[in-house]
């Protein structure tokens, strides 16, 4: 038989923020290795391009709008996806937001907000993944893969950008902590940090002279980062070639962090 360990056909998998940027990249990468995809977000012009672009790749796609500021909506968005394609194995908790603003005028309420999107829902999405997960390995269907996408910011400073960094630290741990506690049910759990890459979230930045000068001359790769450049590393991470590696973070900058 043909070793084939990124052969992702018959597992499914959830991208949260999957419309665009480092989901939509992930999304593709797992459509293409043959994974069903089900993909959240909540603009509907977005929602529509991504669908369109994942069934390009003949996989069955979930597109569903979910805001994962509510723990409700999220539940039953992961109960969606089980019930429509029968099991979940890979779960990328990647939808985010920034939230900048100089320390000292950092309000509670923003604060707050950040923590919510970037913190609580990712422990939201991954519990309600877990439960099925562990409910799948105690009647003897082993496995499942949870990834976060965490940020370089949460292993260097982030001026004022303090609340974003201490959520994007925050979810290390929590990766950490699944990965111990779920191993025995073959559940791992792994964390991506990404550099500067080209998303709306960095939309104003890429226009700056000065910005690309100083940060991204920087980067010895010497360009902004892609979504498409974090297709292989989901695929990896949800396949079958990575069924011992957990608890660990993949820094993904072209190199920027150690230069």
């Amino acid at each position: 038989m043909a070793f084939k360990p990124f052969d992702l056909t018959g597992k499914v998998a959830l991208v949260t923020g999957g419309n665009g940027g480092i989901g939509l990249g992930m999304a593709e990468g797992l459509a293409a290795a043959g994974a069903k995809v089900a993909i959240w977000g909540q603009n509907p012009e977005k929602n529509a391009r991504a669908e369109e672009q994942l069934k390009r790749y003949g996989v069955e796609v979930l597109v569903q709008k979910v805001d994962v500021a509510d723990e409700a909506a999220i539940v039953a968005g992961v109960a969606e996806v089980i019930k429509t394609f029968g099991r979940l194995d890979f779960v990328a908790a990647n939808a985010g937001i920034g939230g900048g603003a100089p320390f000292e005028e950092m309000t509670t309420e923003k604060w707050r907000r950040v923590t919510t999107v970037n913190l609580d829902a990712v422990f939201w999405t991954f519990r309600e993944a877990a439960k099925h997960m562990l409910e799948r390995a105690r009647a003897g269907d082993p496995g499942g893969s949870l990834v976060v996408t965490s940020s370089t910011s949460a292993i260097h400073g982030a001026p004022r950008n303090e609340a974003y960094a201490a959520t994007k630290g925050a979810v290390l741990s929590m990766v950490r902590g699944l990965a111990v506690e779920y191993a025995r049910y073959g559940i791992r759990a792994n964390s991506i940090l990404p550099g500067w890459i080209a998303t709306d979230m960095t939309s104003g930045l890429q226009a700056n002279d000065k910005f690309n000068d100083k940060a991204i001359g920087r980067v010895p790769m010497r360009r902004w980062g892609e979504g498409d450049d974090f297709s292989g590393i989901a695929v990896y991470l949800a396949s079958d070639a990575s069924k011992f590696h957990t608890g660990d973070s993949f820094v993904i900058d072209g190199g920027y962090t150690i230069f």
